[in-house]
């Protein structure tokens, strides 16, 4: 059995598009959605059953419990749920080149050492993938993660609110020797309204949560540098969003509480694949292996660019690659370790003739096309 979990607030129009669309899909088991109603100033609504027979159920809160309304509908579903859908009231799946009953039947071929699937998520008004994420850290709003592990390790912690909640519990499923998988042909269209986001309240939680983050799991050898540079990532981000405010008060509650975040770091090994740096390794030396190059550019970093530094740098000493400017160099290196940034940037480098190694062995292997466009 597949659950959908959907939490809400105040969004009574974009909840019912979604529920349209999941009532759109082909499934060809029982699936059931579980919405949690986040507190809305006027209670959400849903039918009994969607279209295709997909069974309805609403939790009404009596406040907004931020992300940890999905811990509610994790433990609200049924406990012959194999796989819970994570959803936002603004994101779907979408059928593509296939039913999305292949897509459930994929999950249940899945090792059992893969504990959560991310989806390819895309913005189809901004007519590019959705942000953040690493290649073992998912996103929320398209993820599908088993029932037992998300309930074995607590669910998500409440403590975050919003944003970077992802990263904490991906680190707790990381630790317990499992990982993360990514399907090019789980696809999620997510319909993200960037209007009425409080830039302030957002950076506030960025820096907060992201400094938890760190001092939780980063290796006593690094967590100092990681900490300096998640503050030097949130402020020129707070920069360009003019919420140097919002900045300002988060690192000042990250300083307050950050003692009182357990410490339970990572070995190297899996540190290494939280952040990517893993992932990068193991995708340059392949793609030097398959067909060698004396030259390389890294390209339109972004996040976690570090590693991607890191591993060229090291593939560079072994190799004798040299690195140089993107129009002398024979590949470009894509510098970000953020899956849906990655992707795009990787297929507008394609699309110039250019040869492109994605530091992420998935996005090696991603067939433009294979989705639906955005």
């Amino acid at each position: 059995m597949i659950s959908f979990v959907v939490p809400t607030r105040n969004r009574p129009e974009r909840l019912q598009q979604t529920l349209d669309q999941l009532g759109r899909l082909t499934v060809r088991e029982p699936c059931e959605v579980i919405i949690v109603d986040n507190a809305s100033d006027t209670p959400a609504r849903a039918p009994s059953a969607l279209a295709n027979g997909t069974v309805c159920r609403m939790i009404r809160l009596e406040h907004n419990a931020g992300a940890a309304a999905r811990n509610v509908a994790v433990e609200a579903s049924s406990p012959k749920t194999d796989w819970i859908v994570m959803l936002d009231d603004d994101s779907h799946p979408v059928e593509s080149v296939e039913p999305f009953a292949a897509t459930l039947n994929r999950l249940r071929e899945q090792p059992d050492s893969v504990v959560a699937v991310m989806a390819d998520i895309h913005l189809p008004r901004l007519g590019r993938r959705e942000s953040g994420g690493l290649p073992e850290v998912f996103i929320g709003c398209g993820v599908a993660i088993r029932r037992w592990a998300f309930l074995e390790v607590g669910g998500y912690d409440a403590s975050f609110g919003y944003y970077v909640e992802e990263y904490d519990l991906a680190a707790r499923f990381l630790q317990r020797g499992w990982s993360v998988a990514f399907d090019p042909a789980f696809c999620v269209h997510h319909h993200k309204i960037d209007t009425g986001r409080d830039m302030d309240l957002i950076l506030h939680r960025l820096i907060r949560n992201n400094g938890w983050v760190m001092q939780r799991y980063a290796p006593e050898a690094v967590r100092r540098q990681m900490c300096r540079e998640q503050r030097r990532r949130y402020r020129d981000i707070a920069e360009r969003e003019r919420a140097l405010a919002g900045f300002a008060s988060g690192l000042t509650e990250l300083r307050r509480t950050i003692r009182s975040q357990r410490r339970e770091p990572m070995p190297d090994r899996v540190w290494d694949r939280f952040t990517g740096l893993a992932h990068a390794r193991e995708a340059l030396d392949r793609a030097w292996r398959e067909r060698p190059f004396a030259s390389a550019a890294i390209v339109e970093p972004g996040k976690n660019a570090w590693a991607v530094t890191c591993a060229m740098t090291e593939l560079a000493g072994r190799r004798g690659t040299v690195l140089t400017t993107a129009d002398s160099a024979e590949v470009v290196i894509i510098g970000t370790m953020s899956p849906g940034p990655m992707l795009d940037a990787a297929e507008r480098w394609r699309q110039q003739g250019r040869r492109v190694v994605a530091p992420w062995n998935a996005a090696l292997d991603f067939a433009p096309g294979q989705v639906l466009a955005a």
